[in-house]
């Protein structure tokens, strides 16, 4: 029997009760598949981080393992540290390490006083604990980058710093997931490197998304998504072949974990799973 993948999701808080009820059932359909972990976001800038400790909260209650999330945006060194001694402090031992975006599309601009980027940021974590380290790698250019060679160099010095796990932008292009991988092994990134899956919700959005975030859109993909604007059935179908294709792909080229960019909906990222050979009656026996 092959192995079946790791797998791990990504969440964030609800800002509504409503989305509050809808987040209870993702969760509910999620566990099932018995995750690694949950990544949980929060505002970097300050805002929703109350909604953050919440959840963080409800999933510890439910004994759902989970990785939170820090940047280095809107606080300084010691209030980053703070956060991450309150997370310690509850027994998390998975922190997902960032530099994190400015509100509103801004420049990027390091706190006074703050960490100045995520290899700063990782080191400063391994003082505070023995935590497990993920952070974010690029296949494609990050959009302040001024180079391919300058992605993995920041990844390198995640690495040095402490890091233990890279998880990637989503990219759709497998390919540059290939290529960026092997040149990652060049430069002596000895790390795991898992994957980020992003299956599509909604065509429109990802387009808008993904251009502010430098993800690009093939061709081929859009073709598959052509027309499909006022037929969510039909999208749904695509966009778990699409993804579920992408994986078995890289399975066959050598990866063993995936992080699924949920957007607080389960039903692509289940259906992903399940294809994969993931289902609720080999999660509860493993």
């Amino acid at each position: 029997m092959a192995t079946l993948p790791i797998i791990s999701f990504e969440i964030f808080p609800a800002k509504t009760p409503r989305g509050d009820a809808a987040l209870d059932t993702t969760l509910e359909q999620l566990a099932t598949l018995n995750p690694a972990f949950l990544s949980v976001t929060y505002g970097a800038d300050g805002s929703g981080q109350e909604r953050t400790l919440r959840l963080v909260k409800r999933l510890i209650e439910r004994d759902m393992p989970l990785a939170a999330h820090l940047t280095c945006v809107g606080a300084t060194r010691e209030e980053v540290d703070a956060l991450a001694c309150t997370w310690r402090d509850m027994g998390i031992r998975r922190i997902v390490a960032l530099r994190g975006d400015m509100p509103g599309g801004a420049r990027w601009q390091p706190h006074d006083g703050g960490y100045q980027r995520a290899s700063e940021l990782v080191g400063g974590l391994c003082r505070i604990a023995d935590f497990d380290i993920a952070v974010a790698a690029y296949p494609e250019a990050h959009p302040d980058s001024p180079s391919p060679q300058a992605d993995i160099d920041n990844l390198k010095a995640k690495q040095d710093a402490g890091a233990t796990t890279a998880i990637t932008q989503y990219c759709f292009d497998t390919d540059t997931i290939l290529r960026f991988r092997d040149r990652a092994a060049a430069a002596g990134i000895t790390i795991p490197i898992v994957p980020g899956i992003m299956p599509i919700v909604n065509f429109a959005s990802i387009v808008n998304f993904s251009a502010r975030c430098g993800a690009g859109i093939p061709d081929w993909l859009a073709g598959q998504f052509e027309g499909l604007e006022d037929d969510p059935e039909t999208t749904a179908m695509v966009a778990a072949s699409v993804a579920s294709e992408q994986c078995r792909t890289l399975i066959d080229e050598g990866f063993g974990s995936f992080h699924f960019y949920t957007l607080n909906k389960a039903p692509l990222s289940y259906a992903v799973c399940r294809y994969l050979g993931i289902n609720p009656s080999i999660a509860e026996a493993a």
